[in-house]
Formats: structure tokens, C-alpha cells, sequence
């Protein structure tokens, strides 16, 4: 060995030797943590090159020793549910990781749905946190990081809670939902792994490898990796970033301010919550609007904690009551629910104000949510008339052309950060709730989707691991003519990957919200990717896991003989109407409304002036108000098309 060689070797020895003098482990191997039962299990870590390492756990022991780099890794055998047990790990030091469960571990992974906490939901689930008691229920939170240089091996930070009612506020409500159902019904410890981040697209949690196929997206991995090119592409979209701010928000700037009590309102004019201000004689306005209020509380309803509801606002909102911050939030999409210390209220009249930011679309409060007051019981309606004024006005977008690289919505970066540090831990299976950030290439997903599937399974080192994941729910304004749109064949993506083996999907069409991306029904959508896990997974055979899907249709003269899977108990109208949602066209295909009837398993469809059908859709819309096709047991109809 040359001098230099001999000298870069020694230097790398002596990094590994004083980065590892102890022994330790990556974040996911911890107290409390939950192991997969009946399965060989990885145990890995560092410590100092050439050191011996010994585990010992629930009577079995394994050893290992670690490599120059100061990697070490051994197995432990296959184990059945139980605990809580003791892991002892030893080398130069002694790591004793105390009341660890052996039971099945599901990586729930996906966009902001997937994230949603049960804090978030805690006034529709008030019940299921208070009663929350489930010691051998466990959640690991990943939090977000992204990694554009490549897969990482450890995440930063960590821990492994139990369902109680302080920590059961921080579990994503979907994935504590089905758990929930696994463990009640089949009585074994449950892990839950989450990697979720709001607003972002299949391909960040797909792997490089797993995007091979995609050259326009591997070719945009290979750009990313180069630091300076981000770098430069970043301080150029700043340079010239869109809409111009003064800061001169007059509500904020006078020597007294428009939120407190001494401040005199002059020039202010009637406006409606909820509803947006573009629809009220605001045209075109992206800025800050404060609105201001003036509410009569009774004296039964002060002097106690209270609870302000104000559905949801575009974009930000600061809310102050008596000239006193209560709260604030940054974005559009969390509903509003602040609370009141016992002394922010007083008998009579009382100063309710809102300063709403807005830069870009329609601004202002929400329809079709929850405005109120609640306190000792009673509530005060906060809908109505209110009084608005212009704080401030954006200047128009003046964009050039440039997006700024954000890591976490790049291909890979989060599985390089968020999912690669976990893929030696042995799971269960997958839970995927993401789609709605990909609905601007909704053709493709047809083909990111199964590539995701088959990334997970390859890098879970498990070539059949189960995959369960959420058909896209009803969004967006009601189209009460046959229409198209990105939705739809979101859905279709996730139904045509069923044929995929092991992987199930959860149809949610009738839960969700058509102004709220983010629907408060999380239970449904959680024991619905439970139903898929019990039939598919667990193998109750006789359980009816979903609702009706399309298998194939057939021409008989006038009408198409539409056939289903799923049909439990048998078809129905889950509200006793006459089936609705259905489309037929000829093969112009200009479809027109149909109708449908129910005949035994199958249902018939046609419609006045199509002599000649082709094709039938059925609950084919972003919003598909009415869809009402389900089975007996109370499942709905996967929406489908016969004409792709």
C-alpha cells in the first residue's frame, strides 16, 4: 500500500472509530418500539470498527460484529405476538431498551389526509380520545425531511407512543382508526409506522430505482443532486417571485390598531360569512380583509372556557377577541377551532375581529362549515352579517417563468429521507392515502402507482407485501351534467391497480367534502383499509371487505348488463331512491343521463334516444353528488368507466 493510501486508510479509521466508540442505533429501534411477529427480524446499528456485539431478547441471542465503516447488522428468528419484553445489546457499552412488543407493523405512508392527527379532529372524535386505552396500539412519528443527494439511513428524531389520551392527539386519525379495528379484532399488539406530508406528489415517495421507467423523472433526480444547480435555480425564482408586498397593512400600522377595543370604525361595509369576498363586490382582491364583528354573549357563557369555530379561511387568519389575540393560522386548509381561556368573554357586547390574508383565488370564510360560539353548553351563531374593510392590496403577479425547487416535492426526496431509514425494519404491510397532489398528471398515476407498489416491495425486501390504499373521495363543485375531470381518473388508477395481487383499496366517494379537501371523516376511511387488512391479510373469508366493482358489462339490444364483484348481500340504493350517477352513450360518446335498475347481482342501464349503446360511466365526476349504488352491507360502488 502506497504512503498516501496507507494515510487515508488510517484517517478513515480513526473517523469511524471516534464517530462509533459507543454503541448505537438507528431512531426506529427504541423502547416501546413494536417488532414484526413471524418473521426473521434485522437488528442493526454502529459502533467502533472490528467490535463484537451481542443481543439477547426473549430468550434468543444473536451476534454480530461490525465492518470498517462501523456498520454492524444481525437477525433474530421469527417470534410469535406477545410482550412487553427486554433487548439487551451489548459492545464496549450496554443498551437495554425496555417493554417491546412483538405484534404487526403497518407503514402508513401518503400526503396530507394520511398526516391529518386526531388533534386536528378533536371535536367530530372527542369520544374516541377520551376513551383512548390502548397500551399495545403504538405509533412512530417520522417527521418531515427531504434528501435530494440520495437514500438516507437513520431519521434525526423519533419515538414510539401508545394510544392514551395525551399521546393518541399526535396519531394520524386513518392509521389510529384501522389499528384500532386490527387489534379489536384480531387481539395482537399493532406498530404503526407514519411517513406522511401534506401537498405532496408519488413520485418524492418513490424510490430511484423505482422510478427507472420514468426517464423524464430520473433525469430530474440527476439534476437535483447537483447542489449548485439547485442552488442557482432557487436564487433565480426568488429573484423573481411573484406578487409584490408593501407591508403596509393599514389595520396594523395606525397608532391604534384595528383589533383593539379603543379603535372607532369608520368606512367599514357589510359583508356575508361565510362566503368569499370576490362574490360580494371584492373583485379580484388579493390582500388582507379584516372583518369585524360585534356579539352578544350572555353572562351564562362567561367566565368558563370557550370555543371559537370559524369553518374554514382563504388562505391565512389571525382571530382577536377584545383586542386580544386568541389565535392564528398560517394556510387554508385546517378548520378553524380556537379556544378561550375563562377571561376573554364578557356579558353583553363583545368585539369579535378577523384580519384574513389572501393571495391568491377567492379569499374569505369558507360556506358549508361550522361558524359558532360554544361555551357552558350554549352557542352563538356567527354567521350573518359582519362589517369588512381593506387593509391592504397585493400588487398583480409578475412571475418569470422560474419554480422554486421545493425538496419535499421531488422525486425520491422523501423516500430517500422518510422511507429508505426504515426498509430493514420488518412490516406488515402498507397503508397509501396520496393522490390529490398528482391530479394534474392523473394518466400517469395509471403507471406510478404499481411502480410504487413494486419499489416497496423490492426495498421491504418482501415480494408479496401487502399494499392497501384509499380511492380518492368526492371533491369540488357538483356537475349536474355527464363530465370529465382529473378526479375520476385518479380513481380509476386506483382501481385498475387491483390487479395487482395483494393489494386492496379502500372506496371512499361518499366521504368526503366538496369545499374541503380535507374531509373530517377520517374513522370511515380507517376501518375501510381495515375491512381490505382483515379480508386480504388476515383471511376472515367470510367478511364482505368492499363495496360493488364493475367486472364487465355486455349489449343486449337497447340496454348494457353491467356485472359486479362485491356484492355481499346484494345491490341497493343506499338511500332508497332510484339509482343515480349512471351515463350511457352510444359510440359517439355523448353520454347522457341513464337509467338503472338493480336485477338480482347485475344492473341494468339505458336511456331514451340511445338506441344503439356503447358504453356506461358511472359516478364519473370530481363531485358525483347523488352516487348511491352500494351493497347490503352499506359499501359503496367503486365509480368506473366502461369506454377508456
Amino acid at each position: 500500500m502506497n504512503p498516501s493510501k496507507l494515510g487515508f486508510f488510517f484517517l478513515q479509521f480513526f473517523f469511524f472509530s471516534t464517530a462509533f466508540s459507543q454503541v448505537t442505533l438507528p431512531q426506529l429501534i427504541r423502547d416501546s418500539m413494536v417488532l414484526q411477529r413471524d418473521a426473521k427480524l434485522k437488528i442493526w446499528g454502529w459502533a467502533s470498527p472490528g467490535e463484537k456485539i451481542s443481543i439477547r431478547f426473549n430468550g434468543k441471542a444473536a451476534q454480530a460484529t461490525t465492518n470498517i465503516k462501523g456498520e454492524w447488522n444481525t437477525f433474530l428468528p421469527a417470534m410469535k405476538a406477545g410482550g412487553p419484553y427486554i433487548m439487551q445489546i451489548k459492545g464496549k457499552n450496554t443498551i437495554t431498551l425496555q417493554n417491546i412488543l412483538i405484534g404487526d407493523v403497518w407503514l402508513c405512508a401518503g400526503q396530507s389526509n394520511m398526516v391529518h392527527q386526531m388533534a386536528l379532529h378533536n371535536i367530530t372524535y372527542a369520544a374516541d380520545i377520551k376513551k383512548a386505552n390502548y397500551p399495545e396500539i403504538r405509533q412512530f412519528w417520522i417527521e418531515t425531511k427531504a434528501s435530494l443527494s440520495g437514500p438516507q439511513t437513520n431519521f434525526s428524531a423519533g419515538s414510539w407512543k401508545w394510544a392514551n389520551p395525551a399521546d393518541v392527539a399526535d396519531f394520524s386519525a386513518v392509521a389510529y382508526f384501522f389499528a384500532r379495528q386490527i387489534y379489536e379484532t384480531q387481539h395482537i399488539p399493532i406498530g404503526i409506522i407514519n411517513a406522511s406530508v401534506g401537498g405532496t406528489p408519488i413520485e418524492a415517495w418513490t424510490s430511484e430505482d423505482g422510478l427507472k421507467e420514468f426517464s423524464s423523472i430520473t433525469a430530474r433526480i440527476l439534476k437535483n443532486k447537483d447542489t449548485a444547480y439547485v442552488n442557482d435555480v432557487n436564487r433565480r425564482a426568488a429573484a423573481g417571485r411573484g406578487i409584490s408586498r408593501n407591508d403596509t397593512d393599514k389595520g396594523l400600522i395606525g397608532q391604534v390598531k384595528w383589533y383593539e377595543t379603543e379603535y372607532v370604525p369608520k368606512g367599514w361595509r357589510q359583508i356575508t360569512v361565510p362566503g368569499y369576498w370576490e362574490d360580494q363586490g371584492l373583485k379580484d382582491l388579493n390582500g388582507v380583509v379584516w372583518y369585524r364583528k360585534e356579539v352578544d354573549i350572555p353572562k351564562s357563557m362567561t367566565g368558563v372556557p370557550a370555543r371559537v369555530f370559524l369553518g374554514r379561511i382563504i388562505d391565512a387568519d389571525v382571530l382577536y377577541v377584545n383586542g386580544k389575540q386568541i389565535g392564528k393560522t398560517s394556510y387554508q386548509y385546517p378548520q378553524r377551532r380556537y379556544s378561550l381561556g375563562p377571561d376573554k368573554l364578557k356579558p353583553g357586547r363583545n368585539i369579535f375581529v378577523v384580519r384574513v390574508q389572501n393571495t391568491g383565488g377567492k379569499g374569505g370564510f369558507v360556506p358549508d362549515k361550522p361558524y359558532y360560539l360554544d361555551a357552558n353548553g350554549l352557542t352563538v351563531d356567527l354567521t350573518g352579517y359582519w362589517h369588512y374593510r381593506v387593509g391592504e392590496v397585493y400588487s398583480p403577479t409578475v412571475r418569470m417563468g422560474l419554480a422554486a425547487i421545493s425538496p419535499q416535492s421531488e422525486p425520491s426526496a422523501l423516500f430517500n429521507a422518510m422511507i429508505a431509514p426504515a426498509t430493514d425494519y420488518v412490516i406488515k404491510g402498507v397503508l397509501w392515502y396520496q393522490g390529490e397532489s398528482n391530479s394534474g398528471n392523473a394518466t400517469e398515476y395509471r403507471n406510478l402507482l404499481p411502480a410504487l407498489i413494486k419499489d416497496y416491495r423490492l426495498k421491504f425486501s418482501s415480494p408479496s407485501l401487502p399494499f392497501l390504499y384509499v380511492q380518492l373521495p368526492n371533491f369540488g363543485d357538483a356537475n349536474y351534467l355527464p363530465s370529465d375531470g382529473s378526479w375520476p381518473l385518479l380513481r380509476e388508477a386506483a382501481l385498475k391497480t387491483l390487479v395487482i395481487p395483494n393489494t386492496g383499496m379502500a372506496v371512499t366517494i361518499d366521504l368526503g367534502e366538496w369545499n374541503d379537501i380535507h374531509p373530517d371523516n377520517k374513522k370511515d376511511v380507517g376501518e375501510r383499509l381495515a375491512l381490505a387488512a382483515r379480508k386480504l391479510v388476515y383471511k376472515e373469508s367470510r367478511l364482505v371487505s368492499s363495496g360493488p366493482i364493475f367486472m364487465s358489462s355486455e349489449v343486449s339490444g337497447d340496454k348494457i348488463v353491467l356485472n359486479f364483484a362485491h356484492t355481499g348481500s346484494g345491490l341497493i340504493a343506499i338511500d332508497d331512491e332510484e339509482l343515480s350517477q349512471f351515463a350511457i352513450a352510444a359510440a359517439d360518446k355523448k353520454f347522457v343521463w341513464a337509467k338503472a335498475q338493480i336485477k338480482g347481482n347485475k344492473i341494468i342501464v339505458w336511456a331514451e334516444g340511445v338506441a344503439d349503446p356503447k358504453y356506461v360511466r358511472y359516478a364519473w365526476a370530481d363531485n358525483p353528488v347523488g352516487a348511491n349504488l352500494y351493497n347490503a352491507e352499506k359499501l359503496p360502488a367503486s365509480p368506473f368507466r366502461t369506454d377508456e
